[in-house]
């Protein structure tokens, strides 16, 4: 049995892998506040992984298929959910970052940045530190929950991603068993593993956009990197609301 599972589990670990608004998402967080935060982040995605499998294995996700409106519904709220994470991103480009996650960036990693860079860290933004996109604005870093609920919300904001889960079980899964239909045990054995596969690979994400190198290489282009990332999570979010409308209008 473990071995007919094995071609369903590199299906998921390739589709966590696939870039998308969760990538986006993952390292930004880990890079602009702390490692903590994207492992928190990291356990968001997770969450929302075996939220959509779990949907998939009891078969909720046929009343998406079916149900044109909510469908439309569903992914047309996703996308703007998405384009407000854009247009934050957007709008905290020209602010330094100041401090991320409650400490000089870079601590994460171990050393402060200002030091690493032989200058304190708002002088190496050009003015005195201040607080960066995503931060409150008394300057406390973004607690552990927001980092967990926003990855939570970005992961939920496509429900294709139940459909493809679905897509997955339907192709790669045994249909048959000595009970003479799928194995019962599934429902039980396959959340979990979507859980750590999904927070497996946003974790190795966060610890890796989590150390000092691309921390340093983000506050020297800040302004553009935020720009370009707003850009991505942007435009995924109108092709996730283009696509709704299309299906809808398609399916008349």
């Amino acid at each position: 049995m473990l071995a007919s599972l094995i071609p369903i589990l590199v299906a998921l670990l390739l589709g966590a892998m696939a870039p998308g608004p969760s990538f986006v998402l993952v390292t930004r967080t880990a890079v602009t506040q702390s490692r903590r935060n994207g492992l928190a982040a990291a356990v968001g995605m997770g969450v929302g992984g075996t939220f959509f499998g779990t949907l998939a294995l009891l078969g909720l996700t046929a009343l998406l298929t079916q149900v044109a409106w909510l469908n439309m519904a569903l992914r047309l709220a996703g996308g703007l959910y998405l384009l407000y994470l854009a247009l934050r991103m957007w709008r905290g480009a020209g602010t330094p970052l100041g401090k991320a996650a409650g400490t000089p960036l870079g601590k994460a990693a171990g050393t402060p940045l200002g030091k690493a860079a032989g200058t304190p860290l708002g002088k190496a933004a050009g003015t005195p530190p201040a607080t960066g996109a995503g931060t409150p604005a008394d300057g406390r870093a973004p607690s552990l929950a927001r980092a967990f609920v926003v990855a939570l919300a970005t992961q939920l904001s496509n429900p294709k991603t139940a459909i493809a889960y679905a897509s997955i079980f339907a192709a790669l899964l045994p249909t048959q068993s000595e009970f003479g239909g799928p194995p019962p045990h599934l429902p039980l054995f396959l959340p979990p593993v979507i859980f750590l596969i999904e927070a497996g690979w946003y974790s190795v994400v966060a610890l890796a956009f989590s150390l000092e190198a691309p921390r340093r290489a983000y506050l020297r282009a800040k302004g553009g990197i935020d720009r370009v990332t707003g850009t991505v999570m942007g435009a995924l979010g109108l092709r996730l609301m283009a696509d709704a409308v299309r299906d809808a209008a398609l399916a008349r």
